[in-house]
């Protein structure tokens, strides 16, 4: 990469819209919002990206000066009222675990759409965690700007610099100890802050307001829903409950398919006091960080992966070629290609030995024909060009869908046959997008057992919006550093520290409630909720029920965000 062209992309990058941590903040002015310009299907939404200054309180400790905003990708239809306090409804979404606001805007874009087809003028806002403060995504936005991902990885890679700046690595536990005080009772602190901040009027937001939220954002809106706030109950800001393949509840007992916290959290065996000591001390990760797959490296890589798709999607990928050989992205590589355990212990064959398409990369990182964690999974279609085989890896799949085994391991691994590239060297392995399963002439490939690995039943995400969302947005795709302390105080409910938050047990279930699931998500393979109104759409993963395009193989719309937009519209 030239330095010229570097140059050049700082330049370009400059003029793009601003995330939270990526400049100074603007002097005279609690609230900062900006016109997002991204090349959509959907036209008639417009989109902006809101930080407001709302600062974390001294018990927090000290930390960088741009965490003290809060931000939020905002969605409106273009037709409707400028101001969001006219708009007929306001959806508030939480976002998941590892997952930050951008992840929504393909469902965001088109509830709002469909709500505007129905009359109604309605505003989706996806809302960005505290800890997103801390991503460094000027590699990936300088990278867009220049219309070249190698500009991304020479900055997070080579020590190239971009706006400016040169990447100062990835940040270790002792550089984010103040996240060991940011747990669901500041997550939940934030949301009401930003929602009065935003909407005043009580009877404003009581009357107009959605809450909820994807996967782990359903748990945390039921916290909310049941908090108290100086004496106004969660449950009166919100008019009605939506949830996103997952369910409005206090508990994760609601959910199946995530990281184990025997795995990755520092709870096992400690109570609340002893959690909290180590997380202050630094003797527990202050932030979700595995030697694999989990962390900031791996999200960041995820962002390359989206930006190269999105730039380039039909080009030869040297991603792999151009990455080094870091103990973390080496084992993440061959956990995700691996055909078995042979392949993963011995690292033949390498997925630097397959020619692949920048797209096919993509689809096989998040696609359910190849991605083997349910709650990283969507399905965009199916990888073309060459043979391919059975994934027996991290288990065989007469194993993993062993009769016996099923209800464990689906909920872990999804319920899908996993497929992958077999012939390494060979031919270039392009990625078949969602609406090209089952178009005349397409070849069909099957598992061993002669199941197809995608049909048009089962493909739901359009590849080119999910590296849109993953590489476009303002916003984050995902969440690079989040608090341990989170996951471990929901983990810890029950403890009096944390259950005292539930002033108002019956908030989560005091209003309408839509529950919007996967058929091949995390949420049915638990068991369906009983209550409020239910939408299952099949075939739809973990995420898909975030990316789902608008149009879909059957030539109806897309059913969750119809599903949502309708209830938006009627529930009282």
């Amino acid at each position: 990469m030239s330095r010229v062209l570097v140059v050049a992309a700082s330049v370009v990058a400059a003029a793009l819209p601003v995330a939270p941590g990526a400049g100074a903040d603007p002097a005279g002015t609690d609230r900062v919002e900006t016109p997002v310009h991204i090349a959509s299907p959907i036209s008639s939404v417009d989109e902006s990206v809101v930080r407001v200054h709302i600062p974390l309180p001294n018990s927090i400790g000290p930390h960088p000066a741009a965490c003290d905003w809060l931000s939020y990708l905002r969605y409106r239809d273009v037709n409707g009222p400028s101001a969001a306090a006219a708009a007929d409804r306001i959806l508030i979404a939480q976002p998941g675990i590892l997952e930050g606001a951008g992840a929504f805007d393909s469902v965001a874009r088109n509830t709002v759409a469909a709500a505007a087809r129905n009359g109604a003028h309605i505003e989706f806002w996806a809302l960005d965690r505290r800890s997103n403060c801390l991503d460094d995504h000027s590699g990936v936005r300088a990278g867009l700007a220049a219309h070249d991902y190698d500009v991304a990885i020479d900055y997070y890679y080579h020590h190239r610099p971009v706006e400016g700046h040169t990447f100062a690595g990835f940040l270790g536990n002792d550089q984010v100890g103040w996240l060991a005080n940011v747990g669901i009772a500041q997550t939940i602190t934030d949301q009401y802050d930003l929602l009065v901040h935003e909407l005043p009027d009580l009877a404003l937001r009581q009357r107009k307001v959605l809450c909820g939220g994807h996967s782990l954002g359903g748990v945390v809106t039921a916290f909310f829903a049941d908090a108290d706030f100086g004496g106004n109950p969660g449950y009166r800001q919100c008019a009605g409950y939506f949830a996103l393949d997952t369910a409005i509840s206090p508990s994760l007992s609601a959910l199946s398919g995530l990281p184990s916290p025997s795995a990755i959290l520092p709870s096992g065996g400690l109570d609340y006091e002893a959690t909290q000591a180590a997380l202050r001390s630094g003797v527990a990760p202050r932030t979700l960080n595995l030697p694999v797959l989990i962390g900031p490296e791996t999200m960041t890589l995820l962002g390359i992966v989206g930006l190269a798709a999105d730039v380039d999607p039909g080009g030869l990928s040297h991603l792999a070629a151009a990455l080094p050989l870091t103990p973390n992205l080496d084992t993440t590589l061959r956990f995700l290609f691996s055909r078995d355990a042979a392949a993963f212990a011995t690292g033949s064959p390498s997925v630097r030995q397959f020619r692949l398409t920048n797209s096919a990369v993509l689809g096989a990182l998040l696609g359910n024909a190849s991605q083997p964690l349910a709650f990283l999974q969507t399905s965009p279609g199916f990888f073309d060009g060459g043979p391919v085989r059975d994934k027996d890896f991290p288990l065989p799949q007469d194993l993993a869908h062993n009769p016996a085994l099923t209800p464990l391991t689906s909920a872990a691994l999804g319920p899908d046959t996993l497929g992958i590239p077999d012939q390494p060297g060979g031919p270039l392995y392009t990625w078949r997008n969602y609406d090209r399963i089952g178009a005349p002439g397409a070849p069909v490939y099957r598992d061993r057992a002669g199941k197809p690995y995608a049909t048009t039943e089962t493909e739901v995400t359009d590849i080119g919006e999910l590296a849109r969302s993953l590489a476009e947005q303002p916003l984050p795709f995902t969440e690079d550093y989040f608090p341990t302390k989170l996951a471990t105080d929901l983990f810890q409910a029950s403890d009096p520290q944390i259950s005292r938050l539930l002033v108002h047990p019956e908030g989560s279930a005091a209003n309408p409630t839509i529950d919007l699931l996967g058929g091949s998500g995390l949420v049915v393979a638990n068991g369906v909720p009983r209550s409020g109104r239910l939408v299952v759409a099949p075939g739809y993963h973990h995420l898909d029920v975030l990316t789902a395009a608008a149009d879909q193989n059957d030539h109806r719309p897309e059913p969750i965000s119809t599903a949502l937009a309708d209830f938006a519209s009627v529930v009282r």
